[in-house]
């Protein structure tokens, strides 16, 4: 089954390219959902890479931190753009992450500390592997975390699900269809009489999962075709930074506006595996501020366009792992254990920072080394799973997952 949906699915991308639509495409027709009737949207967000989440929610009021930083350490808030941003007199932000205080704020984001996974592996490919499917440990999962969250569904919308990459990623992998697209305005058809012949083909099989998967390919399509027609400008004055994260974020904003169902989105953002020269002659420079300006700024670019609609949409980060709580000798970090994660939203109960936080004494850390795991990151993930898309059956979605109390990071 699975082998012929592939196919299906490839035969159709196939046809994608810049060309003309053809005449079923005028015809394509949507239930857009009813003023006051939108579903709540789950957005997350994959730092690949392992990001240093010590310089990225710096902990200034730790002495520690600063004896094992030495020269790549962010210094202690002072006001200037070279200096943590100070959100609670312990913790800051890094000073590239400026668009994001406002959000800090307007309590629309929240912080937790010493999240992460509780396998040990400082893999990059298992630890993102094991996050992406929510089993940590466990190789023999074949679906992801945020395919199982999706509840089945008598008729889902074809874009109930997107990713904005290449390939489809594994944490979208499942029973449950999900689009990947590298770009809304890519997502077009070629060959216009091929597309009717196939659309034909797979209508009329008796194969029921070549019939249904090549009706839910061409609705995607269809509806694809129909947001790519009308024109898009972000609201609020909101300017997207034109990084691979807020092309794709303001992609998935014009999917939302829309109004086409949709009910979870992901993306990624690479580059975060900083072993050599984490910061440049000063810490608000170089590789870490580079990326993360372009991720402060893109996240606040989606806040400020989407507006009143942030109230039905929650933002999740997540990276694989921390690195290591000393630096090295290159002025980089290397593989480590507990990392950051952000929630960002309307209903989120923001301007905090969550989760226990170890300390970074050497007798505190993991393996005399790391940050230590405090929070489960399927903590994090099946509260968003429970409150913001209002799927209870947690032993489903994460299986083998024993921990049930919410922080109490998103409102009932």
């Amino acid at each position: 089954m699975h082998s012929r949906r592939l196919f299906l699915k490839n035969s159709a991308l196939a046809m994608f390219g810049v060309g003309s639509a053809p005449a079923w495409l005028s015809r394509a027709v949507y239930a857009r959902e009813a003023p006051g009737e939108r579903s709540k949207i789950l957005i997350a967000i994959f730092q690949r890479g392992a990001v240093d989440g010590l310089n990225v929610v710096v902990p200034h009021g730790e002495p520690a931190y600063y004896a094992l930083r030495p020269s790549i350490a962010i210094p202690r808030p002072d006001g200037t753009e070279r200096s943590a941003i100070d959100l609670d007199g312990h913790f800051g932000l890094h000073p590239a992450l400026r668009s994001l205080k406002p959000l800090w704020d307007e309590k629309q984001l929240a912080i937790v500390e010493a999240a992460g996974s509780p396998d040990p592996t400082r893999s990059h490919f298992d630890a993102q592997d094991y996050m992406e499917s929510g089993t940590p440990g466990l190789k023999a999962t074949y679906d992801g975390w945020l395919n199982r969250a999706m509840a089945p569904e008598g008729k889902p919308s074809a874009l109930r699900a997107i990713s904005l990459t290449p390939d489809l990623p594994r944490t979208l992998r499942g029973r449950n269809e999900a689009v990947a697209i590298s770009s809304i305005n890519d997502f077009q058809v070629k060959d216009a009489r091929a597309a009717a012949t196939f659309e034909s083909m797979y209508g009329t099989t008796a194969d029921q999962v070549l019939n249904g998967t090549g009706r839910e390919t061409f609705e995607a399509i269809k509806i694809m075709q129909s947001i790519q027609k009308a024109p898009y400008a972000p609201a609020n004055n909101a300017k997207y930074p034109g990084g691979r994260l807020g092309q794709s974020l303001q992609q998935i904003a014009r999917v939302i506006k829309a109004d086409v169902g949709l009910e979870v989105a992901f993306t990624d953002v690479g580059g975060w595996d900083t072993h050599v020269n984490e910061t440049g002659a000063q810490p608000h420079v170089g590789q870490l501020a580079n990326l993360l300006r372009d991720f402060g700024d893109a996240l606040g670019a989606f806040s400020q366009d989407m507006g009143d609609r942030m109230a039905d949409i929650a933002i999740v980060t997540m990276s694989e792992f921390g690195r290591t709580a000393k630096e090295n000798g290159d002025r980089g970090t290397d593989h480590g254990h507990a990392n950051v994660m952000f929630v960002l939203g309307g209903r989120v109960r923001g301007g905090r920072v969550y989760g226990e936080w170890p300390g970074l004494e050497r007798e505190q850390l993991y393996e005399g080394r790391d940050l230590n795991v405090t929070t489960d990151f399927r903590t994090v993930l099946a509260e968003l799973v429970r409150k913001q898309m209002g799927n209870r059956e947690m032993a489903s979605v994460f299986p083998g997952f024993s921990g049930r109390r919410d922080s109490g990071i998103l409102l009932a």
